[in-house]
């Protein structure tokens, strides 16, 4: 007699329902899954069955029975172990071995020979999938239940069960499991930073293009000599970010969750991200993709922010495949069968010597390189990508009396608070938009938020009429003027916000 559980699959960030039907008759042997399952799915069959054995039923392997799951909607690609739960109550309730009203209850879970369920990835996302579709109960493994309880609700019930065995007595009421709740208070733990951006002598120049990047969310190349601090100053950007709002964390745990890398002892990411790639990466390890196709690092930056260390010593490909993403906060990865659109919504950070041996213009140290070098270096930064950044600054080399004195001001508790400030500022003003920083401004909100003098408007006119600024780099500078603004706390862009912001988009030949 046909049975039919529901379950559900990953497609990116997004879940679909999986009807799992299954139809048995007397025959020969044989256990068949159809609807394009893959490797994994096709090899639940015999973990399905030994779980059934050890969970004190009786196996489709030990009788005569022909086996059909049909995994609907047929033409969706289906991946993954997540299915071997709903396979086996689907099959237990098709031969009568168990008797429960399957509606508006969804299953999840991957089976051990000896019936336990194992863990799986992307818990959070089919638990509010669920709550959205209007399913009473979430089943899955209790080590995913945690993590699905951020967003139990009384219309939905998250279910953690430890094996085959546990769910059938639930489910047949002989044994109650109790739906978890996971009180999202309980994993937002003091920060606690490694660096404070007092223990970086001088550079007070780069800090504040820091505070003004951090504010904003604008993204930030610094050019110097090996050894002056960018990379320090780049680790210490995420200690002065604001702590991600509940949504926010909803989102970067999603992201997490699905990719495998969140903590079973932490369900809930309350920190920015902040992902560092080697420049030896490849495209589809920066932007996402593969087959199946997997998010990348600038998706695992979402909301956070992304260092490229050594930037012109990337590919230039990938380079060149950022700037589609920084300009919409978004990356959409084509395949033939489908299309998948991954957030991306990251603060760029980037670091450079100016040439190969990185002591071109040095007053005390002569430059190594040919003309050559210089100019093959720096072409790989092409003028396109170059325009999508906010913020072009120099770290130069310090003298010892820099490296010998403290740095009372620029330290992170009053950075940070600087920061938060202008984050509660933009917040209250964007709180009717789709966007939640200056950086984020769409062009058409441009002349409502970032209004200017007939002063400032003369020196931007001067500078866009000698061609030094593109008509990309007058929105940029009006956004990253707003957000100067806002760290002295004036509702009014003033001219010498402007002329601070044009001062950071000044590169050297």
């Amino acid at each position: 007699m046909p049975s039919k559980v529901y379950s559900a699959a990953m497609i990116g960030l997004e879940a679909k329902i999986i009807e799992v039907e299954i139809d048995t008759s007397y025959g020969l042997r044989r256990f068949e899954i159809v609807g394009l399952p893959d490797k994994a799915i096709q090899e639940s069959r015999e973990r399905v069955g030994a779980a059934i054995e050890s969970s004190g039923f009786q196996s489709p392997h030990s009788q005569p029975v022909r086996v059909l799951v049909s995994l609907a909607p047929a033409d969706l690609k289906k991946e993954g172990s997540l299915y071997d739960l709903p396979i086996a109550l689907a099959y237990l309730l098709a031969e009568k071995k168990i008797s429960f009203s399957p509606a508006k209850k969804l299953f999840l879970g991957e089976l051990s020979l000896q019936g336990t369920l194992r863990p799986i990835k992307g818990a959070l996302s089919f638990a509010l999938f669920a709550l959205k579709k209007g399913f009473s109960e979430l089943i899955l493994p209790k080590e995913n239940s945690l993590e699905a309880g951020l967003i139990g609700e009384k219309e939905l019930k998250i279910i953690g069960a430890q094996d085959l065995r546990e769910v059938v007595a639930h489910l047949e009421g002989k044994k109650e499991i109790l739906a978890q709740k996971t009180n999202p208070n309980d994993f937002l733990e003091n920060q606690n930073y490694l660096l404070d951006l007092k223990y970086i002598k001088g550079q007070e120049y780069a800090k504040r293009a820091l505070e003004i990047a951090a504010a904003g969310g604008h993204s930030l190349l610094m050019t110097g000599p090996p050894g002056t601090g960018k990379t320090l100053l780049a680790k210490g950007i995420i200690s002065i970010l604001p702590p991600l709002s509940f949504e926010e964390s909803l989102e970067v745990t999603q992201i997490y969750s699905m990719a495998g890398f969140l903590p079973r002892s932490k369900p809930l990411i309350n920190q920015r991200p902040f992902r560092s790639p080697h420049h030896t990466s490849s495209e589809v390890s920066l932007i996402g993709g593969g087959n199946p196709p997997r998010p990348g690092e600038i998706t695992l930056a979402h909301r956070g922010v992304l260092f490229l260390d050594e930037f012109p010593e990337f590919h230039r490909n990938v380079l060149e495949s950022l700037r589609q993403p920084i300009e919409e906060g978004e990356i959409t990865i084509l395949r033939a069968r489908h299309s998948l659109t991954f957030p991306a919504r990251f603060a760029l950070v980037a670091a450079s010597n100016p040439c190969p041996c990185g002591y071109f213009r040095n007053p005390e140290i002569k430059c190594t390189c040919a003309n050559s070098q210089i100019s093959m270096y720096r072409r790989k930064l092409s003028g396109p990508l170059m325009d999508r950044l906010d913020l072009f600054i120099t770290v130069p080399q310090i003298k010892y009396e820099k490296l010998a004195e403290s740095d009372e001001e620029n330290q992170t508790p009053k950075i940070r608070e600087k920061v938060n400030k202008a984050r509660e500022l933009q917040k209250e003003r964007y709180k009717d938009e789709k966007f939640l920083t200056n950086s984020e401004i769409d062009i058409s909100k441009i002349k409502k938020y970032c209004q200017i003098d007939g002063r400032s408007q003369g020196l931007l006119k001067k500078f866009v009429d000698s061609g030094r600024l593109s008509a990309r780099g007058y929105h940029r500078v009006l956004k990253t003027a707003r957000t100067i603004a806002d760290l002295e706390d004036t509702e009014n862009i003033l001219f010498d916000h402007l002329s601070e912001a044009l001062s950071y988009r000044l590169r050297e030949d």
